[in-house]
């Protein structure tokens, strides 16, 4: 009997696996009278663990918890590690659901202590497997992905399909939360290819609901109510009673996204009504915080208000910052709808802290910059509350404030802890840092497969070209992820922004910082002298993107050729000053009067970064001659490159590769050798990455000539081309430039992709990480001719004052007089 017992014990897991629920309760019935009449309590013990499993697959946690908590105080007595360690394991899981962190934390601690003292090393690789979901759900993102990486790369060892596919799982859930999307899909399409290979409905459905909500940021609303049935079907066989509910509240949030309100208000209230009595709070105040949202879009504010206060109720100090974000979000909205100014200003902070310390949790440039995506709304929403009472000098001391929160944060800590982003190579490097390299290769050779083609003799045809695209942008995705996974570094210090007074002290008389930003579709602008800061409401958003076609329209008419360009060269280049007149008179001429002394320090904004601001043209004169200028992606990093440290002595290091589209680099770097002071001077394919590296870290100026590619697909993989390879945003991660100085005079070097938080993904961004003061670049395709002659009217400034921004006006002007299209000698920007 006792064998036909644990016979009937064992048969339970699988069966749970396989879904068949009734039969696991009904082997456990018969295991416990067995047990029973043997009074075999340490057995019994071991079936309560399995019953409670049962109800633990059904979400049933409190019951799961019943059992879980009887097999303990069995199994102590007995010392049974083995059932201990499973025990406390599936006891924090359910914890984990029911939001009590610390107990879970509490169990899994006695764990990794009962493991330790009886070494059973396999029992705490499960254990911090289960510890990473708990770092999801506390908002700790980078030290979940790091433990879920781990984690796989042990179940693959040991031929462990079923947690390997677990892995795949959760990572995707955790891409879902930090809003990279196409990776979510990707991971929960593998994990559920994996669970229907291995028979397993449960995580098979909860696959197919990651892929759901993954589409459906993707604008594919329809496939994701499809996908979202087929998973409801397969928990409904599976006989889960809180899934089915949760994908109704999944549905809502689509339709909602879709803007069928009716619908989603059906779907959510369905939810509700099971979540509000069942031991799983944070879900019902998600479902209250979608039908206040839904209440709000129908005018229905005071329903919205009910809903709101009883989800915030419901968190109760509750560990849950995401959603308590979402809450004081929905709130302060609520509030500002019914004009109730100082509560939503409360409610809105309340927001902004609990996005500070989520961030906190995210490890990574990649991971930080996407998980600010739709969470910037606040920021907008406080600026906008701060001026609606009138500009006063209180009020706009505090929005700015907000307005310096919502810019290039990332890129300020990457700054100010000079911290790598990328594992250092070395003998003892991890799997994932061999995987990183061993990528960054096989990226190098791609792109000069892909250039050899390209500019061969005979050109390859599209299809070897399409094919040859298509593996490179597989590798960067994998090294994308890679990068992702990887062990964050370690952090020297903290970002700390500077005071608005400090801001003031440091720019003088002679400097003004004008900042831009956007609120819903109006562009303020932030006016900070010495005294202190105004702000202006300025124009439209929508305004200025239209003008900025139409002057890229004017300049990538330059591409067509120097026949078309001479035959059509006055119109366009009156069309092209009539379009920066017209940016000027919507963007400075309504705080011209507030700009005092010689320099201006330009601070854009979204698409305001792709304006050549230097150039915009009041109909008698440019705005070069009137100021000099500089731009700074933030008023905390402007401050920042004032004060890094960097070589104030040493030579300059000067590379160039040049070929036959680009004759004048030769010329531009003998002319520009002659000037600087103790230049090393390496051409062709002795301007590599090596060189860079070994006298970068000893330079005050860095000049590098050569081509420069913006990847507005991937602007991670914008970068350069050196003598060997292809440096990019990635690799410059891994220089060291404490250079005064950083000029690359290709094409498009100072081009970025704007991500969410005003981040700028580009060459900007590698060479301020790597420790350059001032960067040189440009904002557009430069002629090969124009860009010879302005480097040397540059360096030759320049050798005489160290006044970079003057150098670049005085530079500016003498091409000007041979170059009248600002075309020819408006593309150089000075950034830092």
């Amino acid at each position: 009997p006792i064998e036909e017992g644990r016979t009937l014990s064992i048969s339970i897991q699988p069966l749970i696996l396989l879904g068949e629920y009734e039969r696991a309760q009904a082997a456990g019935e018969r295991a416990r009278k067995i047990f029973s009449e043997a009074k075999d309590n340490l057995r019994l013990a071991r079936l309560e663990i399995n019953v409670g499993n049962i109800f633990h697959r059904q979400d049933r946690f409190r019951e799961a918890l019943t059992f879980y908590e009887r097999a303990l105080s069995q199994l102590l007595p007995d010392k049974d590690i083995e059932g201990m360690i499973a025990t406390l394991h599936n006891a924090a899981v359910c914890l984990i659901m029911l939001n009590e962190y610390e107990k879970a934390e509490g169990a899994y601690e006695q764990v990794r202590k009962i493991c330790r003292d009886h070494n059973v090393p396999l029992a705490i690789a499960q254990a911090e497997y289960n510890i990473a979901y708990l770092h999801y759900l506390r908002g700790a993102y980078g030290r979940a992905i790091g433990s879920l990486q781990a984690a796989s790369i042990t179940a693959q060892e040991t031929g462990d399909a079923y947690h390997a596919a677990l892995c795949q799982l959760d990572l995707s859930e955790i891409y879902l939360e930090l809003n990279i999307n196409q990776d979510a899909a990707e991971l929960a399409k593998e994990a559920f290819s994996s669970f229907q290979q291995l028979g397993i409905g449960y995580e098979a459905a909860k696959a197919l609901c990651n892929l759901a909500i993954a589409l459906s940021q993707h604008g594919e609303g329809f496939r994701a109510l499809e996908l979202l049935a087929q998973g409801r079907d397969l928990f409904v066989k599976e006989k889960n009673h809180v899934w089915p509910s949760l994908i109704d509240l999944y549905r809502a949030l689509v339709y909602f996204n879709e803007g069928r309100l009716p619908e989603a208000q059906q779907y959510c209230q369905a939810a509700l009504e099971f979540f509000q009595v069942s031991p799983l709070p944070g879900r019902a105040i998600l479902c209250r915080l979608l039908l206040a949202r839904i209440s709000m879009k129908t005018g229905e504010i005071e329903i919205a208000r009910e809903q709101c206060l009883t989800a915030l109720r419901g968190l109760g100090g509750k560990e849950m910052p995401l959603i308590a974000y979402q809450a004081h979000f929905v709130m302060g909205q609520i509030e500002e709808a019914v004009h109730d100014r100082e509560q939503a200003l409360c409610h809105y902070r309340a927001a902004t802290e609990m996005l500070e310390l989520l961030r906190g949790g995210v490890h990574g440039e990649e991971l930080k910059i996407s998980f600010v995506k739709n969470r910037l709304e606040v920021y907008e929403n406080l600026v906008d509350l701060c001026l609606a009472s009138g500009e006063t000098k209180d009020a706009c001391e505090e929005a700015w404030v907000y307005i310096e929160q919502a810019k290039s944060r990332s890129l300020l800590e990457l700054i100010v802890h000079r911290m790598n982003p990328m594992p250092a190579e070395g003998p003892e490097e991890n799997p994932v840092s061999h995987r990183i390299r061993d990528l960054r290769e096989q990226l190098n050779w791609y792109y000069h497969r892909i250039e050899a083609e390209q500019l061969g003799h005979v050109t390859a045809s599209d299809e070897r070209l399409l094919g040859l695209r298509e593996l490179a942008q597989e590798r960067e995705r994998d090294l994308l992820r890679a990068l992702r996974e990887s062990p964050p570094a370690p952090v020297d210090g903290s970002a700390v922004f500077v005071s608005l007074d400090s801001l003031c002290k440091a720019l003088g008389p002679n400097t003004t910082l004008l900042e831009y930003f956007r609120v819903q579709d109006r562009i303020l602008a932030a006016v900070v002298r010495e005294t202190g800061v105004e702000i202006i409401s300025v124009t439209l958003a929508a305004r200025v993107a239209q003008i900025l076609r139409m002057l890229q329209l004017q300049l990538s008419k330059f591409h067509l050729g120097t026949d078309y360009v001479q035959e059509f060269e006055r119109p366009i280049f009156e069309a092209t000053q009539y379009h920066l007149n017209e940016l000027y008179t919507e963007l400075i001429a309504p705080v011209r009067s507030r700009l005092q002394g010689r320099h201006l320090v330009v601070v854009p904004h979204e698409l305001l970064h792709y304006i050549p601001f230097h150039a915009l043209f009041d109909g008698a004169q440019y705005l070069i001659d009137a100021f000099t200028l500089s731009y700074a992606p933030s008023a905390n990093i402007y401050m920042q490159c004032r004060q890094k440290p960097v070589n104030k002595t040493g030579g300059s290091l000067i590379l160039g590769v040049p070929d036959r589209q680009v004759p004048s680099i030769y010329d531009e770097l003998q002319a520009v050798a002659e000037i600087v002071p103790h230049a090393k001077v390496f051409l062709g394919p002795d301007a590599n990455e090596k060189v860079l590296k070994e006298h970068g870290p000893q330079s005050r100026l860095v000049h590098i000539a050569t081509h420069g590619f913006f990847r507005k697909d991937n602007p991670m993989f914008s970068g350069i081309r050196l003598g060997d390879s292809f440096l990019t945003l990635y690799d410059l991660y891994q220089l060291k430039l404490p250079a005064e100085l950083v000029t690359l005079s290709g094409c498009s070097t100072g081009l970025t992709v704007v991500a969410a938080g005003d981040e700028l993904i580009g060459l900007v961004r590698g060479l301020l990480s790597a420790g350059a003061r001032s960067l040189l670049l440009t904002l557009w395709d430069v002629n090969d001719g124009s860009t010879a002659e302005f480097m040397k009217a540059f360096y030759r400034r320049l050798s005489n004052h160290p006044d970079r921004a003057s150098a670049v006006r005085e530079a500016m002007i003498e091409v000007r007089e041979r170059y009248p299209n600002p075309y020819f000698w408006a593309p150089f920007i000075l950034v830092g």
